[in-house]
């Protein structure tokens, strides 16, 4: 458990990092794989199917993204 909240720490300061660049306009383009799906969309999708083998499950999970990939990041699969 502590190794996954220390990972977590180290994702927000990468991403705390990444938002105070020198180059900062006011601006921040997000990151799209294809239109109006995201990368969390993406991974928490697949996370989803791996872990419960279902399409109705991995729909939710889709729409709430990355809450759903910290989520099954914290919590071990039974």
């Amino acid at each position: 458990m502590e190794n996954k909240i220390l990972l977590l720490l180290f994702f927000f300061a990468l991403m705390a990092a990444a938002c105070t660049s020198s180059n900062y306009n006011g601006y921040v383009q997000p990151v799209y794989i294809g239109p109006s799906v995201g990368l969390g969309t993406i991974i928490a999708v697949v996370v989803s199917w791996s872990r419960n083998k279902s399409i109705l499950w991995a729909i939710i999970h889709g729409i709430l993204g990355w809450l759903y990939v910290i989520y099954a990041l914290l919590v071990k699969p039974k």
